[in-house]
């Protein structure tokens, strides 16, 4: 399961995370890594990991290069501790496209199933039936209502993404102009989480007094839409400087349409993507900078974690520590959050050191 992961943050943006992480939330090899802190303690730390576990992976959709790295990461640990493996799900973002594949999993009495929602409440009443038959549920990426899961393997701490999307956008327009924000689905709940940031820090941090917000679309993770909808926000604001889209698929429809168009050179884009999706947008001009966590690790994590809870490992209680194997240790925050880490920054003169 190894291979090259370079976490490489430039400076601001190794300050930014700095210091968000002082402000509390999950954290891998702090001072709680024994376990003799926090409100929870270690559930049970003579438990191993269960063999013959089955684990299912639901993503928002299907066909997607971000949720397919992940699905690898969780393969390999589902592999590794001598389970079974699925991954399955809608080739649409909807929520209602995702019901009919919990429930399916349900029947099927699946032991672990990973997901990544795409509505916090309107899948609810099908995790509750999955997990009082005995499964367990950990949502990665996009949470659910916490009372509806057991635990959240979450990227980054929400704040850390905003300031950092916040941030790149900034650097590459000298903080001055129109920004729009091409989204994912309307309900996704990180997605919203980065935005509302943003949105926070344009209105009150004096740095970007000079920036403005005029627009936020929805491409719903279809490469298509997202096409369409870039080049509807720059026929509508013909003054655009920057799109920031902090979604995989977004910004990759966004770097493709400003490559072949007029404006490209002319209106920054930055946001979230993989390496190997926007290689040849960084190589061309298309885009200069932009970040993500490996997608692949963050896979793994959330196997492991759904592990350790059928397992009986953790129970989902603050404090609670366990390995996740060769990523380390991890310590269970507050509502049952653990958090993989920091997001790297892309740009030409590092891209070519990753590949996922």
């Amino acid at each position: 399961m190894s291979r090259k992961r370079t976490l490489a943050l430039t400076a601001p943006l190794l300050a930014v995370l700095l210091a968000a992480s002082a402000c509390g939330g999950t954290t891998q090899g702090d001072d709680e890594g024994d376990g003799a802190t926090g409100t929870g303690g270690t559930a049970n730390p003579e438990a191993e990991y269960a063999t013959g576990l089955s684990y299912a992976m639901l993503p928002k959709s299907v066909n997607n290069p971000y949720f397919e790295a992940s699905s690898t990461g969780a393969e390999g640990v589902a592999a590794e501790l001598g389970g079974e493996y699925e991954y399955t799900g809608p080739s649409d973002a909807s929520a209602s496209s995702q019901v009919s594949y919990i429930d399916t999993l349900s029947q099927q009495a699946t032991d672990v199933i990973l997901l990544s929602a795409n509505d916090p409440n309107a899948l609810c009443s099908s995790l509750d039936q999955a997990r009082a038959g005995g499964s367990t549920v950990v949502t990665f990426d996009s949470d659910v209502d916490p009372a509806c899961r057991d635990l959240f393997v979450s990227q980054v701490n929400s704040d850390e993404v905003g300031l950092a999307l916040l941030e790149m956008t900034a650097e590459q327009i000298d903080a001055t102009g129109e920004i729009a924000i091409l989204s994912a689905t309307a309900n996704a709940t990180n997605q919203n989480a980065w935005i509302d940031v943003m949105e926070a820090e344009l209105e009150s941090n004096p740095s970007y007094a000079d920036m403005e917000l005029v627009e936020v679309v929805y491409g719903d993770d279809e490469d298509e839409k997202s096409f369409s909808e870039t080049q509807g926000l720059l026929q509508a604001h013909p003054d655009l400087k920057a799109i920031v889209s902090p979604t995989t698929v977004g910004i990759a429809a966004a770097a493709r349409y400003l490559s072949g168009s007029e404006y490209k050179g002319q209106v920054a884009l930055t946001g979230l993507g993989t390496p190997n999706q926007m290689r040849e947008f960084v190589k061309d001009g298309t885009v200069t900078e932009f970040a993500l966590w490996d997608p692949t690790a963050l896979g793994e994590l959330a196997a492991y974690t759904g592990a350790a809870a059928a397992s009986g490992i953790i129970t989902g209680a603050e404090g609670e520590v366990f390995t996740a194997g060769d990523l380390g240790e991890y310590t269970v925050g507050a509502q049952g959050v653990v958090t993989l880490g920091p997001p790297t920054r892309f740009n030409a003169d590092n891209i070519d050191d990753f590949d996922f």
